[in-house]
């Protein structure tokens, strides 16, 4: 991995996991829950997708715990929560905007680690996805809801597709930072464009 690279990478999980970090809190702040809660949730939502990944991929201690960026970053986006919520709650769905970007960038960088730790790429691929969906699916479970990657809307096939782009380029040998940049952008579009229009995979019918 090229320094360049390296400092790009960092870059795009730290984003990643300060947009789940800030979905987190904003979930816990509507839901009422106290500080310590909230906390919780973000911490949870941030780094849950991440720290199974790469103790799956053996890269331990996992980044999110290892580096004190990760940290800031999640301290920094439950105060904004906090103190901006008032002025957030105004935007569209910002909730599962934050999520969606999240859920882009980690997907990516998640797919990119376990590429760069020897993985083949189907593997690397659902790892991927698992660093995508994680935090997601920590963060419904704890307010007692049926996670969004189980239910609604295109949520896991999103990270799919932009898993399947970060592999594509690895197997054609394309320069890793262009290729992640524009899975994660094929991920949010498709991500909220399924909010907006409903676009969901066909459900299992109990009869």
């Amino acid at each position: 991995m090229t320094q360049s690279f390296s400092s790009l990478y960092l870059g795009l999980d730290l984003a990643g996991t300060v947009a789940f970090a800030l979905s987190g809190t904003l979930a816990g702040i509507e839901r009422e829950l106290d500080p310590f809660g909230v906390s919780v949730l973000a911490i949870a939502t941030a780094l849950g997708g991440g720290v199974l990944r790469d103790v799956l991929i053996g890269a331990v201690p996992p980044a999110g715990i290892q580096n004190w960026g990760y940290l800031t970053g999640i301290l920094a986006a439950i105060v904004m929560g906090y103190f901006w919520y008032p002025r957030i709650k105004r935007w569209f769905h910002v909730v599962l905007v934050f999520d969606a970007v999240g859920l882009s960038i980690v997907s990516v960088v998640g797919t990119q680690k376990a590429l760069n730790y020897g993985l083949n790429p189907a593997m690397a691929a659902l790892l991927g996805v698992m660093s995508g969906v994680g935090g997601g699916i920590l963060r419904d479970m704890l307010t007692s809801q049926i996670p969004i990657v189980l239910q609604k809307e295109i949520y896991a096939m999103a990270a799919l597709l932009a898993a399947a782009v970060v592999v594509s380029g690895h197997t054609f040998r394309l320069p890793a930072g262009p290729v992640s940049l524009i899975g994660a952008m094929l991920c949010f579009v498709l991500r909220i464009l399924s909010m907006r229009y409903h676009w969901s995979l066909p459900r299992a019918r109990a009869k």
